[in-house]
C-alpha cells in the first residue's frame, strides 16, 4: 500500500489530464454547433485530435530518452494548455484543428511518460494493484470528462481556460515528486506489419474499434444535437457509453478467457450492430431510451480493442508483445483518425441515424472477416491472459506484458 500511496503523484496527474484533454472533444463538438461550424468541420476537429495523438505516441518516447521524463511531460502538458487557450483567440475551424493537434500530442506524450514510470518502478507484488489503480483512475476521470461539459457553457473563454487551468495543474504532482526519476528506456521499435503477421483479424478488429469510438465520443455531440438532447443531456450521454464500456470488460473477458477469442470477438461485433440498431430508434423514444440506448453500445463496442489485443497476443512470443500493442496502437490511431470526419460527412448528407450506419458496416465488414479467419487456422492451444488494454501510448504493452503472460 506504501508502494501504491507513492504513485499517488503519477495517478492524480492522470485524474487532472484526462478532466482537462477528455472534456475537450465533447466542448468543441458543442462549441463548434454554437458558432455555426458545419458537421464535416466539426469531424474535422476529433480527426486532427487523433492525428496529434499519432504524433505524439511516436515522438514521446524520444522526446523523453532527450531531456527526461518530467520534463518531456512538462513539455506535452505547454502544448495541450496552449492548444486550450488557443480556442479563445479566434473561432476559425481550422485553427482550431491546430490546436487540437497539439491537444492529441499532449495526452500521447504525458501518458507516455506516465505509464514508462509505472512500468520502471512497479515491482510483481504490487503490479496488479498498482494496475488496478491506475486503471480506475483512467477510467473515472474519463466518466467525469465527459460529465464536465454539462456545466461548461460552450464556445466561453471561461470553459476553455478551465481546461487549461487543469491542463496544467496536472503538471505540479509530478513534476513535485520527490520520487527519482527511472531511466529512459528504449523507444519501442514500430513494426505495423509484425501485428498483421501476428493477427490480421486483431488488425480489422482494432480499426472497427476506432471507428466505433472515435466516432461516437468525438461526434456523438453532433447526434446529440439533432436528436433534440440539451447539452446536459449530451454529457450524461457520452458518460453513459463510457459507463458502459468499463461495465463490459469484466463478462467480456471472462468470455474471452473461456471460449475461441474470434467467436467473442464476432459476436460482440453482432451484438454491437444490434446496439447501432437500437440507439438509431432511440432518437425517438426520449432522453431515458437514448441513455439506454449509448449504455448498450458502449457496453458492445468498447472491449472490441481488448479481445482484439488478446487474441493477437496469442500468436505473438514473449519478446514481441511490446512491439505488438504498439503496431495495434498505430492501426488503431490510423481508424481514429479517418473515422471522426468521415461520420460527420455522413451525418451531414445523410441525418443522425447516419452515425451509426457507418459503425454498423464496420463491424458487418469484422464479422464477415472473422469468419473468413477462422478458416485459416486453428486457435493456439496456449493462450495468453484478456487484459482491458487501455488506448494511451505506445508504450502501454510494457506495463500489460506480463499480465498476459499470467494465466
Amino acid at each position: 500500500m506504501r508502494t501504491i500511496i507513492s504513485f499517488a503523484a503519477l495517478f492524480l496527474s492522470v485524474i487532472l489530464l484526462q478532466l482537462s484533454t477528455g472534456g475537450v472533444g465533447p466542448l468543441d463538438a458543442i462549441s463548434g454547433i454554437t458558432l455555426g461550424f458545419s458537421k464535416g468541420e466539426i469531424g474535422m476537429l476529433g480527426s486532427a485530435h487523433f492525428f496529434g495523438f499519432f504524433i505524439g505516441c511516436w515522438w514521446a518516447p524520444r522526446l523523453m530518452g532527450s531531456v527526461g521524463h518530467s520534463r518531456a511531460f512538462a513539455a506535452c502538458t505547454a502544448l495541450g494548455a496552449m492548444g486550450l487557450i488557443g480556442h479563445t483567440l479566434t473561432e476559425d475551424p481550422y485553427a482550431w484543428a491546430v490546436m487540437r493537434v497539439a491537444s492529441g500530442i499532449c495526452v500521447a506524450g504525458c501518458y507516455t511518460v506516465i505509464e514508462a514510470w509505472l512500468n520502471a518502478k512497479l515491482t510483481n507484488e504490487i503490479r496488479g494493484r498498482a494496475m488496478g489503480t491506475y486503471r480506475i483512475a483512467d477510467s473515472g476521470a474519463s466518466l467525469c470528462a465527459q460529465l464536465i461539459i454539462a456545466v461548461l457553457p460552450p464556445a466561453s473563454y471561461v470553459s476553455y481556460n478551465l481546461l487549461a487551468i487543469l491542463c496544467c495543474a496536472a503538471l505540479l504532482p509530478l513534476t513535485l515528486s520527490k520520487a527519482s526519476q527511472p531511466e529512459t528506456p528504449e523507444a519501442p521499435r514500430l513494426r505495423p506489419r509484425l501485428a498483421w503477421a501476428c493477427s490480421p483479424l486483431a488488425v480489422a478488429g482494432v480499426i472497427v474499434a476506432a471507428v466505433s469510438s472515435a466516432s461516437f465520443r468525438m461526434v456523438g455531440p453532433v447526434y446529440g444535437q439533432e436528436v433534440g438532447l440539451a447539452v446536459n443531456q449530451i454529457a450524461f450521454f457520452l458518460a453513459a457509453f463510457v459507463l458502459g464500456g468499463v461495465a463490459a470488460q469484466y463478462p467480456v473477458g471472462w468470455l474471452a478467457d473461456k471460449y475461441d477469442r474470434r467467436w467473442v470477438l464476432i459476436w460482440v461485433s453482432v451484438a454491437a450492430m444490434g446496439a447501432c440498431g437500437v440507439i438509431a430508434a432511440a432518437g425517438g423514444t426520449g432522453t431515458l431510451g437514448v441513455m439506454l440506448a449509448a449504455g448498450l453500445f458502449g457496453f458492445t463496442s468498447f472491449p472490441i480493442f481488448s479481445i482484439s489485443a488478446a487474441h493477437a497476443n496469442d500468436f505473438a512470443t514473449s519478446e514481441q508483445r511490446v512491439e505488438l500493442s504498439a503496431a495495434l496502437m498505430f492501426w488503431y490511431a490510423l481508424g481514429a483518425i479517418a473515422a471522426p470526419y468521415i461520420a460527420s460527412t455522413l451525418i451531414e448528407g445523410f441525418g443522425p441515424p447516419a452515425l451509426f450506419g457507418l459503425i454498423a458496416t464496420a463491424h458487418l465488414f469484422l464479422i464477415g472477416f472473422g469468419l473468413t479467419r477462422m478458416r485459416a487456422r486453428p486457435t493456439p492451444e496456449e493462450r495468453t491472459s484478456y487484459v482491458f488494454s487501455p488506448r494511451t501510448s505506445f508504450t502501454i504493452g510494457r506495463l500489460l506484458k506480463r499480465s498476459r503472460e499470467e494465466n
